[in-house]
Parts: structure tokens; sequence; C-alpha cells
């Protein structure tokens, strides 16, 4: 089990769905996601996609668009930063 799979796992064990962003160092709308993802204590992988070319095609598989940030909750995927269906996803306040 590499690092990656260790620290999934002890997500799932504490309760916490896996969490991935994906998005771009001058995007405010992600720096927005990551600072409640910190308020609220979430783990979570961010992708950088400016750079990261082949998560970038991961991100446009699963959307069909470009645009970030695109958040993955579990199995559920959040095109923007939408703090309440995030917050209802995650279990948290808004």
């Amino acid at each position: 089990m590499d690092n990656a799979q260790q620290n999934d796992a002890q997500k799932e064990e504490k309760g916490q769905k896996q969490v991935a962003i994906y998005s771009t160092p001058t995007c405010h709308f992600c720096q927005m996601t990551k600072e409640f993802f910190a308020e609220h204590g979430i783990q979570y992988t961010n992708y950088d996609v400016s750079k990261d070319l082949e998560r970038r095609q991961e991100m446009f598989n699963i959307t069909s668009q470009m645009g970030v940030p695109v958040i993955v909750v579990g199995d559920d995927v959040v095109i923007g930063f939408d703090q309440e269906k995030l917050s209802e996803l995650l279990g948290v306040a808004a």
C-alpha cells in the first residue's frame, strides 16, 4: 500500500470522504475552497492543473469543461466554489 492509499484508508476510517480539488494557483475561487477546507479541518488532495497535464485531462474527462475549481467529494463532483453543497457533502456547517 503506497502513501496515497494509506492516507485514503485513514480518512475513510475517520469517516471523512476522500476529497480532491483540481485548481490553479491564480484561481480566486480555488483559494476560497482551500480556505473553507482549512477552516473545517478537511483533508484534501490538490491537483494543480496548470502544471499537471494528466490531471487536467482527468478533470476534463470528469466534467467536460476546463473551469476550476472542480471538487470531488467521494463520488460527487462540484464545479465551482459552492459552499452550501460542500457543507452538505462534508457534513460541516456552512
